[in-house]
């Protein structure tokens, strides 16, 4: 009799237990939820770049030769004028005096050649007058004009030769004031890509010894825009950006110009938006990559919802969401036009609400229009321990729980 009583106890707790889970589990579900916020939210439009510094010269060799001294560094200011390295000059120095004795035999040339000719004009004078009293032929006064021409021609060829000499001097010249590298303008020396001893070649092409960058307190991005974009950029937009150098500190700048070349990289567009930025801490350095956020438009005082409210598809069986719409092959509910949302219902049950969206951030979206106000909720998602199927087996009830 007490086994009997112990066995109806057990049994009665048992189905209790049993009872209270099932109405934990089939009850209202656990569900990740948002509010709709009033508040603003920024169109705009997503790039990478560059950051350049914004005026950098290149200062390379016009001639050719061995590096004999350099001095600067990387990081060394300098001023305009300033001489940053030297080409051994042995061998311009030669060049000049070879040319200034060059020039030294083109006057001497030039000074036989006028000699020449007053020789030539003076005999020439004298058989003309000379002719007339029988004195001399008229052949010999032929001869004697033919010699003052050719005089006068050897002359004009002699001062074009000076002419050629004395360029060639002012080249060899200008060739050994190129020996002293000096700098052109103002500023930090950002690369150095020589050392002293090396050889430089001057051919076609000029070879870079440094680079200056004119003034490191004012830089710019250069950002590339895709071509669905562009047409959105405009001068005078905010923009921020983030480095990797500094992932806490949001720095800001201004579009300043936007360029009509194209950039056609494996047939993927973009245009490149210069974007202007104060430095004045340095904290920015050239060549560091910027993401790039360039303002369009700012939406002030609107309702917005969360992206991944708009996300969201239930999973249960016989909700109200699918029945409130017509089901896909896959079970989820197709949306006739518009987009819908789940509001959190009184009853703790997801609700359908077609709602038309605008500009999106990528975390929130506008509502233009949509039966919510601020602080509705929002489902975003179901919790893991959510049941899709519906029924489970409570603690303790399964094949061999009671013997």
């Amino acid at each position: 009799m007490k086994k009997i009583v112990i066995g109806i106890v057990l049994a009665a707790v048992v189905a209790f237990a049993g009872t209270m889970y099932f109405k934990k589990d089939n009850g209202v579900p656990p569900y990740r939820t948002a509010k709709v916020e009033k508040g603003e939210i920024v169109d705009a439009i997503a790039a990478t770049g560059n950051i350049n510094a914004v005026t950098t010269v290149s200062v390379g060799s016009q001639v050719s030769g061995t590096i004999q001294q350099i001095f600067v560094d990387f990081n060394s200011r300098v001023r305009k004028g300033q001489v940053i390295a030297l080409i051994d000059p042995r061998l311009l120095e030669a060049a000049v005096v070879q040319a200034r004795g060059s020039v030294d035999n083109a006057k001497a040339a030039l000074e036989r050649a006028q000699v020449g000719v007053i020789d030539t004009e003076r005999t020439n004078r004298r058989n003309r007058e000379l002719v007339k009293d029988g004195f001399v032929a008229q052949s010999d006064v032929d001869s004697s004009q033919t010699a003052w021409e050719q005089a006068l021609a050897q002359k004009r060829s002699a001062e074009a030769a000076l002419q050629q000499t004395e360029g060639a001097l002012r080249v060899a010249e200008t060739n050994l004031e190129y020996a002293t590298i000096r700098s052109p303008v103002d500023g930090i020396v950002i690369s150095r890509n020589v050392d002293a001893g090396q050889t430089v070649a001057a051919s076609f092409q000029t070879p870079t010894l440094f680079s200056i960058a004119q003034d490191l307190t004012k830089m710019q991005v250069d950002t590339n825009v895709d071509e669905s974009d562009i047409g959105r950029a405009a001068l005078g937009q905010t923009v921020t950006f983030t480095v990797d150098a500094w992932p806490e500190k949001t720095f800001t700048g201004e579009v300043a110009q936007v360029r009509n070349s194209p950039i056609v990289t494996q047939n993927v567009v973009t245009y490149n938006v210069v974007v202007r930025v104060d430095n004045r801490e340095l904290l920015l350095k050239p060549g560091m990559t910027a993401n790039v956020s360039i303002e369009v438009k700012k939406y002030r005082d609107i309702l917005k919802i969360p992206n991944a409210a708009l996300r969201y598809r239930p999973t249960a069986q016989g909700t109200e969401a699918e029945s409130a719409g017509k089901r896909q092959g896959n079970g989820k509910v197709k949306e006739a036009g518009g987009q819908r949302v789940y509001l959190l219902g009184k009853d703790g049950k997801p609700v359908p609400v077609r709602v038309k969206t605008g500009v999106s951030n990528g975390t929130f979206t506008v509502l233009e229009e949509g039966d919510l106000k601020e602080g509705d909720l929002l489902v975003t998602g179901e919790s893991q321990g959510k049941k899709a199927g519906g029924s489970a087996t409570p603690p303790g009830m399964g094949m061999g729980g009671f013997r």
